[in-house]
């Protein structure tokens, strides 16, 4: 049996996930331990050795230090994450489109007019039907997936009709945020990248 071990204690987003994927594109290890010191990178890399097949359980070590043990299932096809199988579950035909946010508010000039498109861009999200595959929430708008935020409402019913929803977790921990995210999931940089070169349509309002 193949153990890897690493310690990311440290690195920034998306450095842990970075060195999971490369240690297990590489080693393919049958388990894995990491240890990482904030939130963000203890969401995301579950997420991701999930997403490779791996069965996940996670111990608080100390404060802030999380180790994260993953364990490779049987009959899981760990040469296909989850972006692979959901790229070629695809029609050919189904345009990919993200909607890629960056701020609370739409446009410049007066921040509460923006609220208030931000409000109804997303109340009207659904009209695009089917393609709309992904939103991203980054900077400022990580704040629209927060408990009690106006614009709550909308992501989950967009999330609940199947689009996937993904909020920054560096952004989340600068905003103190990480406890009250609502909606989505946390991501990291090397999704947010690996998304914009897999949709055959970007939006950013």
């Amino acid at each position: 049996m193949h153990q890897k071990d690493l310690d990311c204690r440290g690195l920034p987003c998306p450095q842990p996930v970075v060195q999971c994927k490369h240690s297990i594109d590489q080693d393919k290890p049958d388990e894995i331990s990491i240890l990482v010191d904030n939130e963000a990178a203890r969401q995301n890399v579950t997420r991701f050795l999930k997403s490779q097949g791996y069965h996940v359980d996670d111990q608080k070590e100390a404060e802030s230090t999380w180790l994260i043990k993953g364990s490779f299932e049987e009959g899981s096809l760990i040469t296909r994450d989850a972006e692979q199988t959901e790229a070629t579950s695809q029609p050919a035909t189904e345009i990919r489109t993200l909607v890629f946010l960056s701020a609370p508010g739409i446009g410049e000039g007066d921040p509460a007019l923006g609220e208030k498109l931000m409000v109804n861009f997303l109340a009207t999200l659904p009209e695009m039907g089917s393609q709309l595959w992904r939103m991203i929430l980054v900077n400022g708008a990580v704040q629209l997936a927060a408990k009690d935020h106006p614009c709550l409402e909308s992501l989950q019913k967009l999330e609940a009709l199947g689009v996937s929803i993904l909020v920054c977790g560096t952004c989340l921990t600068h905003f103190g945020l990480m406890e009250k995210k609502a909606v989505g999931q946390t991501t990291n940089m090397l999704d947010v990248v690996t998304s914009l070169q897999m949709a055959g349509k970007v939006i950013r309002p």
